[in-house]
Order: C-alpha cells, then sequence, then structure tokens
C-alpha cells in the first residue's frame, strides 16, 4: 500500500514570504533573494536590529504579520530549537535549520536534534547542518552564501545530503538549466523520500537529479519514486559509499559477493532510476533527460568530420556499452547521394571536410544519417577557443545540424571531446534550438546509456521488507536442505548417519557419494576439511566417517552428481536497508575469487534470471563451450524460482540462504543443490 507522505513542502519549496533570522547569514539569505527577483515578502527577524538591508527588522517570531512560508534560522544550535518550536506556534509551513553540531556531534549533538524533531512537531524542518535551498523558478533563495545560477522557466531538480557539493554544481557551465538546488543535511525531520514527491508535484521540474549517501527508509524511497514515475519525472541518481566495506554477515560466501553498493545497483535498477558514478556523468544525463527525458534505447548514430575522433567513439561505445547499430541499405544510399565519392558511409560515421561550410549540403547529409532509427544522432563538434578567429563555419555546421533535426524529427547531440571546447553561451543555445551539448565522449555516452535504461522501467516494483529482530539461528545442512526440498529445490540422494555402519549401508545403496560433517557451525566445509569427495568402497566410508564424526554431530552420505557442466552459487541475503536480495553467479571454491555475480531485488522474475544468467562471464559455459555439453538451463531456473520461493515465504525471519554449489548437469539431467546453508531469525516474543 502507497503510504501517503506526512510532510507538504509546497510552501517551504515555493514560499510567497521568508522570515531569515540571525544576523550575517541572514543579510546574505536577503541579498540571494534580491539578486534572484524575488517577488514575495521577506522579514527579518532581530531582537536587537531595527532594520536589515534596508527592510524593517521584526523584534519577535510572534510580531510577524503572519506564519511565513518558510524561515531560514541562521543562529546558534540551542537558540534554533527555540526558534522552531516559536515557528511552529506561528503555524509556518517550514524551516531552513543552518546550524551544525547536531546528530553528525556525537551524543550531545544527537540528543539536541531529538529536540529539534520534538519542537518541529510535524511542521517540515530542512536540515540542520546544511545550507538550505535554492528555488530558481520563483528566486526563492534559503540560501547564505554564493551560487552560479540563475532564473529558468523550467529546469531540474538537484537534491544532495552536501552543501558544498551543491554549491559547486550551481557553478556548472554546460547548459544545465537548474530549477531546484536541495542540500538536506542530516535529515531529522525531512528526509529525501519527501522532497522526491514534492519536486514530482512541479510541472516546471523535468528531470530529478539525487546525490545520496545512505537511502535511509527504502520503502518510503521506493514510493517516492513511484510517485514521481507517474509524474514523468526521470531520476538519475549519484550515490557515494561505492568502495567494498566489510559485509555484517560473514559466514557466507553471498554476504562477501553481495556488498550494499551492488545490492543499491539493484534496487535503483528495478525501481527504474539510472545509476552513474561521476559529478560530470551526473550533470550531462541531467541535462539529456531535461531536453529529451527517456531514451527509447541506446542505439547511436555518431558524425565527425574526422577518422581519428570516429575510431574513439567506436572505442568508447564498445567499452562504456552504447550501440553503434549499422546503417540500414537505406540509410546508405540516402547517405551516398548526398556526400563525395570518397567518402566511406558507416558507423561511426567520418563525413569529411568537402563539404563545411556549407549549410545546405551538410543538412542534407545529417537529414539522410537522421533517417534511421537510433535514438540519438551526435556530431563531434569542438569550437575553438575565444580570439582565435571567425567560428562562423562552426555555426554553421550546427545549424544545418539544427536543419535536419527539424526535417527528420530525430534527436540531434553536439559532442566536443574537451569541456573547454564548447562555451557555455554556446551550450545554452543549442539547448534553445533543441539540440543536445554533451561534453566529453564518454560523458556523453554514460548520459545516453543512463537514459536508455531510466525508460526501461519494471512492471514489477520491489516492496522492501523489514526483518524481525529475533535471535539468529544458524541451520545445519541436513535441515538446511530438507526445508528447500520440501520448497521444490532439488537436491542429491542423501542419508543422515549417526554411525559408521549406518555410512556404510547408505553409500552402498547410493554408489559414488560424498560425505560430509553435520554442524550449524560449519559454514565452509571445504576449507575445515569436513567435506570428503569421491567416496567408493567401504574402507573410505569407514575411515571418512572417523574423521568426519569429530567434526561434526552426525555425517551426511550423498550420491556424487556425477558430469556436471558447471557449479553456480545461489543465494539470498538481507541487506538492512534493501531487505533481501537474490545472488546469482559462478560457485564452488572458486566463488569469492572469480566474483562472477548478479544482483535481483526480489520478487524476481523469470526474464530477470534468465538475463542475469546471460552475463554471467560462465554463461558460455553454460551453453556449451568448446564441444562440451550444454546445461540444463530450463532446471537451473526453476532452482533458482524455488529458491526465491523459500526466501519470499520466510521473507521476515529469513537473514541468509545460501545454496553452493548448485550443480548443474547437461540438458535434461537436471541441477542440484550440493550444499546449502540458512540462517533465520526467530521471534523473541
Amino acid at each position: 500500500m502507497t503510504r501517503v507522505t506526512q510532510h507538504d513542502l509546497s510552501r517551504v519549496l515555493r514560499p510567497k514570504s521568508i522570515a531569515v533570522l540571525g544576523s550575517g547569514w541572514a543579510h546574505a539569505v536577503i541579498k540571494q533573494c534580491r539578486r534572484m527577483g524575488f517577488a514575495g515578502e521577506i522579514w527579518p527577524v532581530h531582537p536587537d536590529k531595527t532594520e536589515m538591508q534596508g527592510l524593517p527588522c521584526f523584534p519577535s517570531i510572534d510580531a510577524l504579520p503572519s506564519g511565513p512560508d518558510v524561515a531560514f534560522i541562521g543562529v546558534n544550535r540551542n537558540l534554533t530549537i527555540d526558534v522552531v518550536a516559536a515557528l511552529r506556534a506561528r503555524d509556518a509551513g517550514g524551516a531552513v535549520c543552518f546550524a551544525s553540531g547536531f546528530a553528525e556531534a556525537g551524543a550531545e549533538g544527537a540528543e539536541l536534534q531529538d529536540r529539534l524533531s520534538e519542537a518541529a512537531d510535524g511542521m517540515p524542518i530542512i536540515g540542520p547542518n546544511c545550507y538550505g535551498l535554492i528555488n530558481y523558478l520563483d528566486g526563492a533563495l534559503l540560501w547564505p552564501d554564493v551560487h552560479g545560477g540563475e532564473r529558468v522557466e523550467r529546469g531540474v531538480a538537484i537534491v544532495t545530503q552536501s552543501s558544498n557539493l551543491a554549491i559547486n554544481l550551481t557553478m556548472q557551465q554546460r547548459g544545465l538549466p537548474i530549477a531546484y538546488m536541495l542540500t538536506l543535511g542530516n535529515q531529522a525531520v525531512i528526509g529525501m523520500s519527501d522532497v522526491i514527491r514534492t519536486l514530482a508535484e512541479d510541472e516546471r521540474v523535468m528531470a530529478i537529479g539525487l546525490h545520496i549517501e545512505g537511502v535511509g527508509d527504502a520503502a518510503s524511497f521506493a514510493e517516492a519514486v513511484r510517485v514521481a514515475r507517474a509524474a514523468g519525472k526521470p531520476i538519475v541518481v549519484m550515490k557515494s559509499g561505492s568502495s567494498v566495506r566489510a559485509a555484517e554477515l560473514t559466514l557466507s560466501h553471498t554476504a562477501s559477493l553481495a556488498g550494499e553498493d551492488t545490492v543499491a545497483d539493484a534496487f535503483f535498477h528495478r525501481l527504474g532510476l539510472a545509476r552513474v558514478n561521476s559529478i560530470t556523468a551526473f550533470l550531462e544525463s541531467l541535462k539529456l533527460l531535461h531536453l529529451w527525458g527517456p531514451l527509447p534505447s541506446k542505439d547511436l548514430v555518431s558524425m565527425s568530420c574526422s577518422g581519428g575522433e570516429a575510431s574513439i567513439m567506436a572505442d568508447s561505445a564498445e567499452r562504456l556499452g552504447v550501440t553503434l547499430p549499422a546503417f540500414s541499405d537505406t540509410q546508405v544510399s540516402a547517405i551516398r547521394a548526398t556526400v563525395r565519392p570518397l567518402v566511406t558511409v558507416s558507423n561511426p560515421f567520418d563525413y569529411h571536410t568537402f563539404d563545411w561550410g556549407d549549410r545546405v549540403r551538410l543538412a542534407e547529409t545529417f537529414a539522410a544519417v537522421m533517417s534511421g532509427s537510433q535514438a540519438v544522432t551526435a556530431l563531434v563538434l569542438d569550437f575553438p577557443n575565444a580570439g582565435l578567429g571567425d567560428t562562423g563555419s562552426w555555426d554553421i555546421t550546427v545549424d544545418a545540424l539544427a536543419d535536419a533535426a527539424e526535417k527528420t524529427g530525430g534527436r540531434a547531440a553536439v559532442i566536443a571531446t574537451l569541456p573547454e571546447c564548447l562555451p557555455d553561451d554556446r551550450a545554452s543555445a543549442m539547448m534553445k534550438r533543441g539540440i543536445l551539448p554533451l561534453l566529453g565522449i564518454e560523458e556523453a555516452l554514460l548520459a545516453i546509456k543512463a537514459a536508455a535504461s531510466v525508460g526501461q522501467v519494471n512492471e514489477w516494483d520491489v516492496q522492501p521488507v523489514p526483518g524481525i529482530q529475533g535471535s539468529l539461528k544458524s541451520w545445519d545442512e541436513a535441515r538446511s536442505k530438507f526445508a528447500l526440498a520440501q520448497q521444490g529445490v532439488p537436491v542429491p540422494e542423501t542419508r543422515l548417519c549417526n554411525s559408521v555402519d549406518a555410512a556404510v549401508a547408505a553409500a552402498a545403496g547410493l554408489g559414488t557419494v560424498a560425505m560430509k560433517a553435520v554442524n550449524s557451525g560449519l559454514a565452509h566445509k571445504t576449507e575445515a576439511g569436513a567435506v570428503m569427495l569421491s567416496v567408493r568402497d567401504e574402507d573410505a566410508v569407514r575411515s571418512a566417517y572417523a574423521r568426519l564424526r569429530q567434526l561434526g554431530e552426525s555425517v551426511l552420505v550423498e550420491r556424487m552428481i556425477e558430469m556436471p557442466v558447471a557449479e553456480l552459487i545461489v543465494g539470498l541475503r538481507r541487506d538492512p536497508v534493501f531487505g533481501l536480495h537474490l545472488l546469482i553467479g559462478a560457485g564452488g571454491v572458486m566463488a569469492e575469487m572469480l566474483k562472477d555475480t548478479a544482483i535481483l531485488m526480489l520478487p524476481a522474475q523469470r526474464s530477470e534470471v534468465e538475463a542475469a544468467l546471460c552475463g554471467l562471464k560462465i554463461y558460455p559455459l553454460l551453453q556449451g563451450w568448446r564441444g562440451h555439453p550444454a546445461a540444463d538451463l530450463t532446471a537451473v531456473i526453476e532452482s533458482i524460482e524455488a529458491i526465491q520461493a523459500f526466501g519470499l515465504a520466510n521473507v521476515a525471519e529469513l537473514e541468509e540462504l545460501e545454496v553452493n554449489p548448485l550443480i548443474v548437469c547437461a540438458a535434461g539431467q537436471g541441477a542440484f543443490a550440493a550444499d546449502a546453508l540458512i540462517r533465520m531469525r526467530e521471534d523473541e516474543e
């Protein structure tokens, strides 16, 4: 069920009256509002001053004409709490709390932040420990420092937890119109989910960019994203913290392979968000989405008048996963009719300089190129530095591209190989003409890839389920396999033996066997010497039993799976933020070394499972490598679905499940969970 946000931020983000409290910081806020042409009321509040920046001061919040839509609180942390309480009593719309020294400053600060939240009593608070917000649409700036933006009629909204990063982002000179810049700081009352919902309601916001250090409430975040998606607002995410950190759970390979960042990737992908890993790709992706919205594909046609640039585009596209489709025969004929005989017609397309400076001929060539079904047609073009001479022929080339785009209705971009080769005024002018200026080849390709991924929204949504807070219990292999078999996961024929004679009898009926010590504390049995493989005769069984019985309460005797094609790892693990997720990868004792894995959020659809398998590096082995038999992929997928079904049936209690290896046999011969580990929470009530 979708939870309705508890916080109405419309007055905060689009205020008609702003109160400012403090001295130096308050002066700065007034200056910024005036600089941007804010048309609403500005009410300085100070007990000892009669005027501020030429505006009459009010001695207290009680003396204000009414509760302000939003207030900038630029006083110390202790006084901030009293101010928030006074604003709440006046029914203010909300406040920006600038002061630091709250939860980021240890136990004392955390106690103060709790008091701040209590004083707000539901009133929206941005911060504390943040610079506030900028509304470039209406000229409303709750912002006490420099910034580089200007008034716009529409644009993108950027939300970050870092105030310094926000300042830097406003300084961009890439032709990107910024509608809102918000810094959230400690998020004592208002979190990113609340802001996303409110931004989604503003028709002037074309796309949303999120710089995330931590998601917080994943369920609330997912709901907010669905609201934005329904409103047609694509979202790009740049998340900090991609470096590997120690996993909370260390008993299984799954825990070490599925780090927080890889799970975040899967979570964002399921929600239809594009994730990028650099500031420049973040800005270029937002620029693309502002102008065009999500792309139907990542098919790109590259045009340049240099073979060197064409080669760089080809290499970069292959490395970054952007498709350069071949021209159709119809396209080739149309293009050849517009160019000189020496020009080779292919993608990337080097059109040479024969027609440089001829707007009509260039427009004909560009239009022929744009007649295909590609998502984007890009012209690689670098302007010379100012003062180096007439740039008229470069302008003619842009004009020709605009003519071709108008004629064909295609999406036209200009890619500068270096950011300094496309000045901000040129980029802004291109944006107004519907031509996308992209700065840097790699950044351009990453933006195209990101916008194509935003367009691929799943029809099913992730629903993070919090786990119970009970004690953690590890199940031994025998119990784990029995539970999985009950759910439909195939396991090898197995006997649980408590005597050497029982082990001998079991082995006689099973043929060549594997023997394992059964102990809930044995997670990595191979490393502990708790596994004996290919045991074939009675003496070997007796010897193995004597050794293994010292390591466990009993011994499993299991039929060996003959002639396996491959070994996979299939795991479920609970992330403290994102909930249960599914890991599929290359398994066996090499699992952690190979790190050939894919992460999917639950519930994973069969198509997702199939795509994950196809994306593994070992997938050619499953298809039949160099004459070896192909794997039973149907059995693999059914086993994975059965493992997932166990997780969904125990969604609140399951902490971790791992099948390693899932032994995969040749087509028609099945796939079997040869080892399993389960850890469950038991409700303490």
